[in-house]
């Protein structure tokens, strides 16, 4: 049975035997974890290896919103940008913010290792490439990469890239041997199964409709049941409601967009001839791989503040991809799907202490998946006492996401950036 999850790429692949029973009683737990996204199952999953009592409660199934329909990138960075951390918290606090990523980065790689998830499918190098002339920037991070983090990030030249992306359109790019992409709803999937191997509880279809203290532990009301713990994560993202009013006011739910070509290898192969993952330099950019052993095309892009999905999606994202690439205007779309992300204003995640016992772990959109992991080791480190690494986040708070008027200003926000990659362009 396949039918609550919504019909992606990532779907078509799963061998699923079911939903998990829902929670259907009073338990309890050293932890209850909201959300079985991959930042809620990863501090689960933490906790578990730490010995503590964990019990996850989902509303859908595990990895039913955006962990397990995006792009499957895994890569170091913020989507605040590293020139945005400096100018916010300073050249130290910013240079350990980006250490925690390449962490996250390495924590995701490990637990595919470790826990031999093959269906995640890792598949490495990630090759960031420019629109415009970008030379000297590109030569520059590459050898601030080096330097304060000692992280090897190759400068591919113009003729290079080209050799690998049959565009007339890109000039320079970074390529990064250490980043790599997935399938990221088996690897959501695979946490699960690990989480219950170690003693933690997973309930799907139990979504929490109140959240409250009792004595010196919360009570967490899901499904038809409950959990009584001394801790509470939430760790829900673009599709939370309101459980907790401070968190739902401080991020946006921004709409993603993706889509799988129909399987045409000879014809992708005239445009697309490296297996990495690709993302252009843009700031409203696309992202995209080869999936299916190069058969395919997984393309992502747009992003919108609206909820629904737009009509004739798949044309959409069809058009930015024969934009790019104009000899593949004769590739059709297999299937194309939407999902929901949470923004904060500040565009950092939301890690950190919401009062006793009460922890967010949150705002994930747009980092890729290194973030998730490392903010669920830092929630899990907070926790068990073993860090308080979890204050490297404190600057970036619970910031009110500005109402409609923010959703407004985040739409536009997004368009004059697009305004701005097209001028780039036009002086390239």
């Amino acid at each position: 049975m396949t039918g609550s999850y919504v019909e992606t790429w990532y779907r078509e692949r799963l061998a699923d035997p079911g939903p998990r029973p829902p929670l259907a009683a009073e338990v309890e737990a050293d932890v209850c974890v909201i959300g079985g996204g991959l930042a809620g199952l990863t501090t689960a999953l933490e906790l578990a290896r730490a010995g503590r009592g964990v019990c996850l409660v989902e509303g859908r199934r595990i990895g039913w919103g955006a962990s397990g329909r995006n792009g499957g990138f895994v890569s170091p960075g913020f989507s605040a940008g590293h020139a945005a951390l400096v100018r916010a918290v300073g050249e130290d606090h910013a240079r350990a913010l980006h250490r925690l990523s390449i962490e996250g980065m390495r924590a995701v790689a490990d637990a595919i290792d470790g826990l031999a998830i093959a269906g995640a499918d890792p598949v490495f190098g990630y090759l960031s490439a420019s629109r415009h002339e970008a030379g000297d920037a590109l030569k520059t991070w590459r050898d601030q990469m080096a330097r304060d983090f000692d992280y090897p990030i190759e400068f591919w030249p113009r003729e290079q890239v080209q050799a690998a992306l049959l565009s007339p359109r890109y000039f320079q790019g970074l390529y990064q041997p250490q980043a790599f992409h997935i399938d990221p709803l088996a690897y959501s999937r695979s946490l699960a199964g690990e989480i219950e191997r170690l003693g933690g509880r997973v309930f799907e279809e139990s979504p929490v409709t109140s959240l409250g203290s009792r004595s010196a532990a919360h009570r967490v009301t899901a499904g038809e049941g409950a959990v009584i713990a001394k801790d509470v994560v939430i760790a829900t993202g673009g599709y939370s409601g309101r459980l907790c009013r401070r968190l739902h006011a401080a991020y946006l739910p921004i709409a993603t967009y993706v889509m799988l070509t129909k399987a045409e290898p000879e014809l992708i192969a005239t445009a697309i001839r490296t297996p990495a993952a690709i993302g252009d330099r843009r700031r409203a950019g696309d992202y995209y791989r080869l999936v299916d052993g190069g058969r395919r095309i997984l393309w992502g892009g747009k992003i919108t503040t609206r909820t629904d999905e737009p009509r004739r999606l798949a044309d959409l994202l069809r058009a930015s991809m024969t934009s790019t690439y104009p000899q593949l205007r004769d590739l059709e779309v297999d299937i194309a799907w939407s999902g929901l992300m949470a923004y904060a204003r500040h565009l950092m995640p939301q890690i950190g202490s919401l009062g006793p016992g009460l922890w967010s772990c949150t705002a994930f959109g747009g980092h890729g998946l290194n973030t998730t992991a490392i903010g669920g080791r830092l929630v899990a480190e907070a926790i068990t006492g073993q860090s308080d690494r979890y204050r490297l986040f404190a600057p970036f708070g619970l910031a009110w996401n500005g109402g409609p008027a923010g959703r407004m200003a985040a739409q536009a926000t997004y368009w004059a950036l697009q305004t701005q990659d097209w001028l780039n362009e036009l002086r390239r």
